[in-house]
């Protein structure tokens, strides 16, 4: 009954994503057009085609094309895919603001100066850009723009179109995961028509990165002919003006959209580019639920599909078109992190305030008896926020980490200086019903106590709460619910299991209207910036942030500016491991599963590179880098 994966998590029934303007800025990370966050080392300011994490990229200046992509892969054919993730439905073409649903695919509209490789944990190779000159003091970074570089309507991509699109998505039009995001970064000056220098606030050396990742949208969006414009925040099927490989092409009442291959892009002859975006056309239809777009593939309606439902893969990805060897199904390696995926809870609910409270619900969970009965033993209980990668933080503090949390002694949890709690276990001589016991102590240390027929507080209030959902996959959830709303009825706290369409799902996260619900938080690989959305205390007051835990902790924060200025690779680790200590001791999230394959099913009419990359995400993946076989190329 789960998942295979997406950036190395399972998720229980279905893929679960940060929503909103986190979920956008997420999938765009992921897309490959924007940067994942890194320590860059930067030892000149003379111009260079790349900079990379830790040392040299890793590819040379003039290689000619990545390693995990076929430079003779063929162009042509419609590849037709089903929802993307839990969007079943569209209202604009926007994806850089708050409000509404964008459609799915429009990452492939925009680029950004530079792009990452995904062979490595964080790389910045010219894509807008052809040269690239970081200050000595790395307080700024300098780009030139390519002189080839073209928007979709034919103008040449200029500076101030750069500057134009950074001012844009650092205002309040923008979503506020865009403005955290580049808020580090101070202004763009136009140096010239073709030269760009961002200007930033420290010398935090992961900016660069940023800066170069900046989606890069022409000026000429949203202008009227009259000259007047429509405001960023309200545009919606004004179509966008970027400069990427693919144009929309049509689009039909906010539930299928088909994007068409640019035959003036301009930057087909890259070298980031040279292997890529092989389909002539890409066509978008969304599904109203999981059932219902499993059984519209199995129909052959569409070509490939990602599954991360285990018990779909098992027994319900079968049938007369896999026999016949028409559909086939993989397991793809990858190395992601795993990210964090769990029942989150809302810290603004005073239910929640206390710890041993957390800790109790997190007990409750029988994690061994789901993966055994549902999951087909095929997934790993997730124990750190950074699982999977050299950020996760295992045994006793370093001095580093030591240093970093010695002066917020008094007001962490002691253990929090100790070894990383242990994920419970219910494998014998492990029970459920230890397990319970320990969270009837604890719940009772923390004032609750069973009387008339409910756990109560001092005050007498029963203690119940509402686990938040959509209905896209309420179905295939259920038993994962049914297990841990019976365990917690155990204990006398009532669970109300609320399923609601995902536009308004969606716009109650937003406004961190929920008690608990389950989210799935992007995996990285070299943490940064991202973080303080998460779980700075800034932004758990913004309506939209990344923080839906609510979280506000100095000792956090304090942490949190060590990560984010870092200077080298053990500072960075430090600081990773002692924010994973102090927020695993929280017990702000239960934790849930994951894997380490992605599971794609695909028509045989599909092909793809003959090595794989490190570090992706399937459905990006096959988008960028896949190709139909010459025979079915008029499929």
């Amino acid at each position: 009954m789960t998942t295979g994966t997406r950036g190395g998590t399972a998720r229980g029934a279905r893929e679960v994503r940060v929503p909103a303007g986190r979920r956008r800025l997420a999938s765009w990370l992921a897309a490959g057009v924007a940067l994942a966050s890194g320590l860059v080392t930067m030892p000149c300011a003379h111009a260079v085609y790349a900079i990379a994490q830790y040392g040299e990229p890793r590819y040379p200046q003039g290689f000619a094309h990545f390693d995990y992509v076929n430079p003779a892969a063929p162009k042509g054919g419609t590849l037709v895919l089903a929802n993307p993730d839990r969007l079943t439905s569209f209202d604009k073409f926007n994806p850089f603001t708050l409000r509404g649903n964008a459609a799915p695919g429009l990452g492939m509209l925009f680029e950004s100066l530079t792009t990452g490789s995904l062979d490595e944990v964080a790389s910045a190779y010219g894509l807008l850009a052809d040269d690239i000159r970081v200050a000595l003091d790395a307080h700024s970074v300098t780009f030139h723009i390519n002189p080839h570089a073209r928007f979709s309507n034919g103008d040449p991509v200029t500076a101030e179109d750069v500057k134009f699109s950074l001012d844009t998505l650092k205002s309040r039009q923008a979503a506020p995961s865009m403005q955290a995001y580049f808020s580090e970064i101070t202004r763009a000056v136009v140096v010239d028509a073709a030269t760009i220098r961002f200007e930033f606030r420290s010398n935090n050396r992961e900016l660069p990165l940023i800066a170069g990742g900046m989606p890069v949208f022409s000026h000429k969006w949203g202008l009227r002919p009259d000259g007047s414009r429509v405001a960023f925040d309200q545009l919606a099927f004004e179509q966008p003006v970027g400069s990427g490989p693919y144009v929309i092409d049509r689009y039909s009442n906010g539930r299928t959209i088909t994007y068409r291959l640019d035959e003036n892009y301009w930057g087909k002859a890259l070298p980031v580019r040279v292997g890529t975006d092989n389909f002539e056309r890409i066509t978008y239809k969304l599904y109203s639920d999981d059932v219902a777009r499993l059984e519209a593939f199995k129909a052959g309606e569409y070509d490939a599909l990602v599954e991360y439902v285990a018990r779909n893969w098992v027994r319900r990805d079968v049938g007369k078109r896999f026999e016949t060897g028409e559909l086939i199904k993989r397991e793809f390696p990858q190395h992601n992190g795993t990210g964090m995926q769990g029942f989150v809870m809302n810290l603004r609910k005073p239910v929640f305030e206390d710890v041993r409270v957390r800790r109790a619900l997190d007990l409750a969970l029988d994690f061994q008896w789901l993966n055994r009965m549902l999951f087909y033993s095929q997934y790993r209980r997730i124990d750190s926020w950074f699982a999977n990668t050299q950020l996760q933080a295992k045994g006793l503090p370093s001095r580093g980490e030591l240093a970093l949390l010695e002066p917020w002694r008094k007001s962490l949890d002691p253990a929090v200086f100790g070894a990383p709690p242990v994920q419970p276990d219910t494998n014998p001589p492990g029970s459920l019903r230890a397990n319970l016991l320990e969270a009837r102590s604890l719940l009772a240390d923390a004032g609750w106590t069973y009387r008339d027929g409910a756990l109560r507080n001092a005050k007498g209030e029963p203690f119940t709460f509402e686990v938040l959902d959509d209905t896209s996959a309420s179905a295939q959830w259920a038993p994962i619910m049914a297990q841990y709303t019976q365990a917690l009825a155990r204990l006398g706290i009532r669970v109300n299991y609320r399923s609601v369409d995902f536009a308004l799902y969606q716009k109650r996260l937003d406004a961190f209207d929920f008690d608990m619900t389950t989210i799935k938080f992007p995996d990285v690989q070299v943490p940064g910036a991202e973080q303080v959305d998460r779980f700075g205390s800034k932004a758990a007051d913004e309506p939209g942030s990344g923080n839906l835990l609510g979280l506000k902790s100095p000792a956090v924060d304090a942490i949190l500016k060590a990560l984010t200025e870092a200077q080298t690779l053990e500072q960075l680790l430090d600081a990773t491991h002692a924010l994973d200590r102090v927020l695993m001791h929280g017990y702000y999230v239960v934790p849930q599963w994951y894997s380490a394959t992605h599971r794609v099913a695909y028509r045989n009419t599909l092909a793809y590179p003959a090595k794989l990359p490190l570090y992706y995400g399937a459905n990006d993946w096959i988008i960028s880098t896949w190709w139909f076989k010459p025979q079915a190329a008029g499929h």
